[in-house]
């Protein structure tokens, strides 16, 4: 036989493997973890989940052993909500599309929060927030846990969508002036109560994360 007639059937047999191998159901559920944490972090923290979102997501793998994927909201974290509730909403829906089983946790803390607060309660386009969520997207959100949220001003987030009220928890750590809706005085001595360090250190973070597992 010649290297010609050889290499035609060997190179077919390659090119149906590679056309094949993204279609395989196993192969596309073996890139789909069981959980996937979408956490959008503080005002200016630097890129990434921040200390809370990080130390969530070490907590809630230690605690449930399950394989948990960390999404960090892509959003310059200054004052951009609308910037960072578009790409958390994407996000999410990204995942429903992709991974249909996987169980979604929401997250978000101070800044970070106030994204999640919009994507979760606001169900249609609204000035500069153009991705809500589809009504079918709270079949695959399993928790939501926020952190210093300054909405807790006007409510918690589940007054503005019941749907998520057995699901979320919302923590503020002491004097937080941010979402301790007390005497808004004095809001510079009370600063350190937001602090991430600060949520962390008083047990709030592992609290949530209990809060997470048990519905995972």
């Amino acid at each position: 036989m010649s290297v010609r007639r050889w290499l035609a059937p060997a190179c077919a047999a390659v090119l149906a493997l590679a056309l094949l191998s993204p279609l395989t159901p196993a192969a596309a559920a073996a890139d789909c973890p069981d959980t996937e944490l979408v956490f959008a972090r503080g005002r200016n923290e630097a890129p990434g989940a921040g200390q809370i979102g990080n130390t969530l997501h070490q907590l809630l793998s230690a605690k449930t052993g399950k394989n948990i994927r960390l999404y960090a909201v892509n959003y310059p974290a200054n004052t951009e909500v609308d910037i960072g509730a578009n790409d958390m909403s994407r996000r999410i829906q990204s995942v429903i599309a992709s991974c249909p089983g996987t169980r979604i946790v929401v997250g978000g803390y101070s800044l970070g929060a106030a994204v999640s607060d919009v994507v979760l309660a606001v169900p249609m386009p609204f000035i500069t927030f153009r991705s809500p969520l589809p009504d079918s997207a709270s079949n695959s959100i399993a928790a939501v846990a926020l952190f210093g949220n300054g909405f807790q001003w006007v409510g918690p987030i589940t007054s503005f969508n019941p749907v998520y009220r057995a699901r979320t928890i919302e923590l503020c750590h002491g004097d937080d002036p941010i979402c301790n809706p007390t005497d808004p005085r004095n809001w510079q001595a009370r600063w350190p109560d937001h602090l991430a360090p600060a949520y962390i250190k008083a047990g709030l973070v592992n609290q949530a994360a209990d809060f997470v597992a048990a519905r995972l």
